[in-house]
C-alpha cells in the first residue's frame, strides 16, 4: 500500500470514527435521563415478589380459628364490598393462614379484595392501579403518561441501542495498554484516565445484558408491540393468546372484557348487545343469581390440587355454559399453566403448558421473564440489578467526562469532519436497525432533515450543537 493510499484510508477511518462519536454524543444527551430513570425503577420492580409479600404480610399470617366459609361466600363478599363491581378472578392465598384474594372490576377499573377466610368480613380494598409495584410498573414503561409516555420510553430504548452500539465500537481496544482501560479500570492515572476508563469498562462489561434488557421490554411497548402483534399475524402466531399487554389501553381493554365473562352475565340484569362501553357496566347493578359463584366450591380445591405456581388465578368462562380457566400468573412464564374446568363437574378438561406455546411467543416469554428477574431466580435478580448499576454508572461517567471538557456557550459535541463514505455494511446496519425499531428510523430521518435544513442555517444554534466543521483536525 503507498503512503498516499494509507494517508487517504487513515483519514477516511478518522472521519468515520468522529461522526459515530457525534452520534454516539448526541444519542447519550437524549437517552441518559431516561436510562437513569428506567435502571433505578426496573431495579426496584426487579424484587416485586419480596417487595408485594412483604406489602401483604398483615393479610398473610392471620391465626384463624373456627369453620372457613366458602369460597362461593368469600366471592359474593368481596362483590358485594364494591358497588357495581363484576367478579374477575379469584386467587389462591399464598397459605392456608392468609385472607382470600378476589379481584373485582368497575367499568377498567380493578379491585383487590382481601376477605377474612372465617368470618368473611373485608380487611382491605385497594386499587389494583394503586398497588405499590403497578404504579412502578407504570412509572417504568410508561412514566405515568399513557401511551404517549410509552412511545417516549420506547423512543429513549431505540436511541439508547445506537449509544450502547456506537459506544463499543468508540472504545474496542485502541491504542491501550494491552487490555487496561477496556477491561479494567487504570487507577492511579489521574482523575480523567479514571473516569473515561470507567466509562469504557462499564460499557464493554454491561452492553450485551443491556442490549438484551432494552430488547426484551420492547413487546410492552405501544408502537413497538403493535408492530410485533402485526408480525405474530403473519406468521400465524395471532391466534394464540398473547400472554403479555402491548401498552395501558391493551390492559384496560382486558379489564373491560372481563366483566363479560359468563359469570356476569348470568347477572339479574338488563340485556346490553356488546357492552362496549365501560361506563355501561360501572352504571348497572349487577344482581347475581344464587348459585353464581357455587362453580368456586368446586374449582379452588381443584385448583389447590394442580400443582400450579403462583399466584394461581380461577376464571369464569367467556361465553355461558363454557369452561372456566385455572392459570398460573407466575412472573417466570415458562412455568405459566392454563387448564380448562368444567365448573359444573369441578374436574379438568384441558391443560396446556408453556411449551405447547407458538415458538415466538416462547422466545418472547423466557425475554419478558429475564427482563422481570424471575427466570432463573436469585441470580436473575442480581444479573439484573448489576446491570442496572452498570448503566447508571456508565451515565454518571458520561456526564462527568462531557462536564469537564465543555467550553462556554456550546453544548460540546465533538467537531464534524468532512462528511465519510459510508461502507455497504454500516448502511446495512442502520437499515436493519431502522427495520427493526421504526421510531429509531423515523427519528433518525427526521433529525437528519433538521440538522441538515434547519438547524445548521442558524448561526447561533449551528454554533452550540457544534454544526460548523473542525476547523483544525
Amino acid at each position: 500500500m503507498s503512503i498516499k493510499t494509507q494517508e487517504k484510508s487513515e483519514d477516511q477511518s478518522r472521519r468515520l470514527y468522529r461522526a459515530i462519536w457525534r452520534w454516539h454524543f448526541y444519542a447519550g444527551v437524549f437517552c441518559i435521563p431516561f436510562v437513569i430513570w428506567l435502571s433505578v425503577t426496573g431495579s426496584i420492580y426487579l424484587f416485586r415478589p419480596q417487595i408485594e409479600s412483604w406489602l401483604d404480610r398483615p393479610y398473610d399470617h392471620l391465626h384463624l380459628k373456627g369453620v372457613r366459609a366458602t369460597p362461593e361466600q368469600i366471592a359474593l363478599a368481596a362483590v358485594t364490598a364494591v358497588p357495581h363491581s363484576s367478579l374477575h378472578y379469584y386467587e389462591l392465598p399464598p397459605n392456608p393462614d392468609a385472607a382470600a384474594r378476589v379481584v373485582v372490576g368497575v367499568g377498567t377499573r380493578e379491585f383487590r379484595v382481601y376477605v377474612h377466610p372465617v368470618t368473611q368480613s373485608v380487611l382491605y380494598i385497594i386499587n389494583e392501579d394503586h398497588r405499590p409495584m403497578t404504579l412502578l410498573a407504570h412509572l417504568h414503561g410508561q412514566l405515568l403518561a399513557g401511551r404517549w409516555g410509552s412511545y417516549l420510553v420506547e423512543l429513549a430504548a431505540s436511541w439508547a441501542i445506537v449509544l450502547l452500539l456506537t459506544g463499543l465500537y468508540l472504545w474496542w481496544p485502541r491504542q491501550t495498554e494491552k487490555l487496561a482501560g477496556v477491561l479494567w479500570v487504570r487507577f492511579g492515572k489521574g482523575r480523567r484516565i479514571f473516569w473515561r476508563d470507567l466509562h469504557a469498562v462499564s460499557g464493554v462489561w454491561i452492553s450485551a445484558f443491556a442490549l438484551f434488557l432494552i430488547l426484551t421490554g420492547l413487546p410492552w411497548a405501544n408502537g413497538w408491540g403493535a408492530y410485533f402483534k402485526r408480525v405474530r399475524q403473519m406468521t400465524g402466531a395471532a391466534a394464540a393468546y398473547q400472554d403479555w399487554t402491548t401498552g395501558r389501553a391493551s390492559e384496560l381493554a382486558e379489564r373491560a372484557a372481563l366483566n363479560n365473562n359468563s359469570l356476569n352475565a348470568m347477572a339479574d340484569m338488563p340485556d346490553m348487545p356488546g357492552m362496549e362501553h365501560a361506563e355501561h357496566v360501572e352504571r348497572t347493578m349487577h344482581h347475581p343469581s344464587p348459585d353464581a359463584y357455587s362453580a368456586f366450591d368446586r374449582l379452588v380445591p381443584l385448583a389447590a390440587t394442580l400443582h400450579l405456581a403462583a399466584p394461581i388465578k380461577i376464571m369464569p368462562a367467556v361465553t355461558p355454559g363454557g369452561m372456566w380457566t385455572i392459570k398460573s400468573d407466575s412472573q417466570n412464564r415458562t412455568l405459566r399453566d392454563v387448564v380448562q374446568a368444567d365448573p359444573r363437574t369441578g374436574s379438568v378438561v384441558g391443560r396446556q403448558n408453556f411449551n405447547q406455546s407458538m415458538l415466538l411467543d416462547r422466545m418472547v416469554g423466557v425475554g419478558v421473564a429475564t427482563h422481570e428477574g424471575q427466570l432463573f431466580g436469585v441470580f436473575n435478580q442480581l444479573l439484573g440489578l448489576l446491570t442496572a448499576l452498570g448503566l447508571i454508572t456508565l451515565c454518571v461517567s458520561a456526564v462527568n467526562l462531557w462536564w469537564s471538557r465543555r467550553h462556554a456557550r456550546v453544548l460540546g459535541a465533538p467537531l464534524p469532519m468532512k462528511q465519510p463514505r459510508w461502507s455497504f455494511a454500516l448502511i446495512a446496519a442502520l437499515l436493519a436497525l431502522a427495520i427493526y425499531l421504526p421510531e429509531l428510523g423515523v427519528s433518525l430521518v427526521l433529525t437528519l432533515l433538521a440538522e441538515r435544513f434547519v438547524l445548521s442555517r442558524i448561526p447561533a444554534t449551528r454554533r452550540w450543537l457544534g454544526l460548523a466543521p473542525a476547523s483544525v483536525i
